[in-house]
């Protein structure tokens, strides 16, 4: 039966959750919350995800799965149901004919402190698992060891290929590089969950359309003649223009787009001078360019170039500006949303699926989108009990467990409920 097909738009209709096999064994369950909790002690930035990739590999070779680095010397990718997915070389039960459905986590950590006082809490001075990426890399994990068993069994109607990728947290990503290294090939949909300290643990948040923004990085240099306090009038007053740059740019822009494009330009970091009576010849901005709307997007340095200008030319200020283009909206297609919302009513009911709002987050799974078709689901991490939220990218960032759980299910049915999709 394709539940999808038959779903009307206000229902999905899907079995019981015990009807349909892949559930996640308890033994598997504590297993995977240990293997979580190893890689949030050993965070590892960007491209540098050596241990972290040597830790899966080995998991994924104990299950008799052929996992493979990727070229780039981190994250790598591991094909079930394909004749020569096991060590053994056997052919299982899919067609290796038929489109590979491919599920994704990255894999890297931040460059940020651990401030959580918890038994797991990062071993690694500066660094953390901040944005949920730990949980991300054992959800695939966890689907890849219960589908490897079906596969067996025969009963794992498509090939799937598990896709651990480095370097989100690196613009432009480390999906360009991955997909350079061929996760793609031979892939008909792609699927992904990313964290969200918004939903309760159980449920999930899903949306067609944009689900995240697109993300650039900005940096600004401004110089002028310096001088002293007592006599702005004769130098170009550094500081200012630096202010009224940081001020006044993201107001003008926000006169010269459509304002439901949401374009943002936000500053992290401003600097300039080193005394007090002393007018600084230089001063540096940087921040990030996101943006709601992918036409918007693509005007974005244009725009934000000639806004600039306008600003410190009025100030007397000469800038140099670098806009290094980072990742587009993820687009979730409405099929592929379709899937997810139908494995996750099978698993445990209409209810644990709900709306999530786009957010102004980048995220580089949308580069595997300008390929094919696919979505990302937001997995609920915020334990039901608590009222505080700790939201991602800061050191106190923590998840309630039963997520991964959820998240292993959910990919697990998709992979189940997904057998004619591709035909």
């Amino acid at each position: 039966m394709n539940h999808l097909k038959s779903r009307d738009a206000g229902t999905a209709r899907t079995p019981a959750g015990d009807q349909l096999p892949g559930a996640l064994p308890d033994a598997l369950r504590a297993e995977l919350s240990l293997f979580r909790r190893d890689l949030h002690m050993h965070p590892e930035l960007g491209n540098q995800e050596f241990r972290t990739t040597a830790a899966i590999k080995e998991r994924l070779e104990r299950a008799g799965l052929r996992p493979r680095v990727l070229a780039t010397g981190t994250g790598l990718m591991c094909d079930i149901g394909t004749p020569d997915a096991t060590a053994d070389g056997r052919a299982l039960a899919a067609d290796p004919a038929r489109p590979l459905l491919a599920l994704r986590a990255d894999i890297d950590g931040l460059p940020i402190p651990d401030t959580k006082k918890v038994p797991y809490a990062s071993t690694v001075s500066g660094r953390a698992h901040a944005c949920g990426h730990d949980v991300h890399t054992t959800v695939v994990l966890g689907a890849g060891l219960v589908l490897a068993e079906l596969a067996r069994a025969g009963a794992l109607p498509r090939p799937v290929r598990l896709i651990f990728q480095p370097a989100e947290e690196v613009l432009p990503g480390g999906a360009p590089d991955a997909i350079e290294s061929g996760v793609l090939e031979g892939v008909g949909r792609i699927l992904a969950v990313h964290c969200d300290p918004r939903v309760d643990a159980g449920r999930i948040g899903l949306r067609v359309g944009a689900i995240t923004s697109a993300c650039d990085r900005l940096e600004v240099g401004l110089d002028g003649p310096g001088g002293h306090t007592a006599r702005p009038h004769l130098t170009t007053d550094m500081v200012t223009a630096a202010s009224r740059v940081a001020l006044d740019v993201p107001a003008l822009l926000a006169r010269r787009v459509d304002a439901r494009a949401g374009l943002a330009v936000t500053w992290g970091r401003l600097a300039s001078g080193h005394a007090c009576n002393v007018i600084p010849q230089h001063a540096e901005l940087s921040g990030t360019v996101r943006c709601l709307d992918l036409d918007a997007w693509r005007q974005a340095p244009d725009l934000v170039h000639a806004a600039i200008d306008e600003i410190a030319t009025l100030h007397g200020a000469k800038s140099q500006i670098t806009y290094v283009r980072g990742v587009p909206p993820v687009v979730n297609e409405p099929v592929t949303v379709q899937l997810l919302h139908s494995a996750m009513a099978a698993r445990r009911g209409e209810g644990a699926v709900e709306d999530t709002e786009q957010s102004l987050g980048g995220e580089d799974f949308s580069w595997y989108l300008e390929h094919v078709p696919g979505a990302m689901a937001r997995l609920g991490v915020h334990p039901p009990a608590e009222t505080t939220h700790r939201d991602l990218h800061r050191g106190d960032f923590d998840v309630d467990e039963v997520a991964i759980g959820v998240g292993v299910e959910l990919f697990t049915a998709c992979a189940l409920l997904d057998g004619d999709l591709m035909d």
